[in-house]
């Protein structure tokens, strides 16, 4: 079995790499080609991976390239973990909302479409070369904004199995595990649980949990109200969670606390992207030492904390027929009654190898569904334009968007992000 990884060259790897080692029993896996387009990075990168799989005895075979049709032909599995414009496009899309008086992040408000305009056509060529060059293979995309990115595969290359993914939804689910783990006095096995969660991707609300099949959550909320209660700054204060009976997912403080988020970026230097900068400059520093076959532990400061769990687990189960539960983004399909059915939603579902099956889902109240409607209108409106490179679409999109600017403000915001961005988007002339 070949498994392709566009973006290989990313710090992220070498965590994947020991995620296919660790699982080398259960997987068929015999080459992993990693994909970039910076030769040096890959060069370092990949050098490494090869090092990690030879101190495990080699159970499958690493290769590098920069020719991505080569490295997708053949494969069953297609991974997406690239970043089009490297991480100074970051920086710019957490200023460029800054410059406004907006929130400036990867993956929501301004900065998420400028990110999700430049990255759609990427992924749409590469759902383009599976289709001719591994016909049938899974594509697993972990880029962000994962959720729009997905959203705009199934529109525009349904011809192309693929599926969103990412660490927020098991990270949660860690993060439970030991606040039960604090009230039981017992070490519950992450395979014992699932996580209940509903939305779009970074937008959802966490609201149930099982160990063994029983119901647990009260015992979360009682918990995760005793956490907020000893916390000096809480991220959830205890009435909202009471109210709601639900975890909103971290990135919700953008809309619920968008004032305080708004001064944490006042202090700025250093935003997020120039942090995770200093830390991939010392990863592939320690990368490059020609004795090291173990990732080093400030791999952890990177973020994307059990990406590689996340991504080996689905493999598995979708490779071995296993018909587990995995939080993932698809189109729901209707199950979620009374929702339009090709909304891509991140939700439960069944993974095996016939496929991903979204299981049927209780609505979300009005308190949260109407912000994820006001959010996916935003979405389908940023797809349209990154596809088409449709300027009408990209003001629309601005405008709809709950942390966009102000009427008055949508074209000069659409005017710097078209200029800043302007090398990576072709498609606007």
């Amino acid at each position: 079995m070949k498994i392709a990884v566009i973006g290989g060259g990313s710090s992220y790897t070498p965590e994947l790499v020991q995620g296919f080692l660790d699982r080398s029993a259960n997987l068929p896996l015999t080459e992993l080609w990693l994909v970039d387009i910076d030769a040096g990075r890959l060069a370092v990168v990949g050098g490494f991976a090869q090092r990690m799989a030879t101190a495990a005895g080699a159970p499958f075979r690493v290769v590098s390239t920069t020719d991505r049709r080569q490295g997708i032909a053949g494969a069953s599995y297609v991974l997406t973990q690239l970043r089009v414009g490297g991480m100074e496009a970051r920086r710019e899309d957490e200023y460029l909302g800054r410059r406004h008086g907006l929130i400036g992040q990867e993956t929501t408000g301004v900065g998420g479409i400028a990110k999700a305009l430049r990255t759609i056509p990427v992924l749409l060529d590469i759902a383009g070369d599976m289709a001719v060059l591994a016909p049938g293979a899974l594509l697993i995309n972990f880029t962000n904004p994962a959720g729009l990115v997905t959203e705009a595969l199934h529109r525009y290359a349904p011809e192309v199995p693929a599926v969103g993914v990412c660490n927020v939804a098991i990270t949660a689910k860690m993060h439970i595990l030991q606040l039960l783990e604090r009230v039981t006095g017992q070490t519950i096995a992450a395979s014992r649980a699932r996580l209940l969660t509903l939305g779009l991707n970074h937008l959802t609300w966490h609201r149930g949990f099982t160990v063994d099949s029983e119901d647990v959550w009260p015992k979360v909320l009682t918990a995760a109200l005793d956490e907020a209660a000893a916390a000096p700054h809480p991220q959830w204060e205890g009435r909202m969670i009471v109210a709601l009976q639900m975890l909103p997912n971290y990135y919700l403080e953008y809309y619920y606390d968008t004032e305080r988020m708004l001064a944490l970026q006042e202090q700025w230097p250093p935003s997020r992207a120039e942090e995770v900068m200093a830390v991939e400059r010392e990863l592939l520093a320690q990368y490059a030492e020609a004795g090291r076959t173990q990732p080093p532990p400030g791999l952890m400061k990177r973020g994307g904390a059990w990406y590689s769990t996340l991504a080996t687990q689905l493999i598995h189960a979708h490779c071995n027929d296993l018909d587990e539960t995995h939080i993932v983004n698809v189109p729901h399909r209707g199950a979620v009654p009374g929702w339009p059915p090709d909304w891509v939603l991140e939700m439960p579902a069944a993974i095996s190898r016939t496929g991903i099956t979204p299981l049927p889902a209780e609505p979300l109240p009005s308190v949260c569904y109407d912000l994820i409607a006001q959010v996916k209108a935003f979405e389908l409106l940023a797809v349209q334009a990154a596809v088409h490179g449709d300027r009408r679409a990209a003001y629309q999109a601005l405008l709809a968007h709950p942390l966009g600017p102000r009427p008055d403000q949508v074209q000069a915001v659409l005017d710097d992000l078209l200029a800043t961005n302007r090398t990576f988007l072709p498609q606007f002339g």
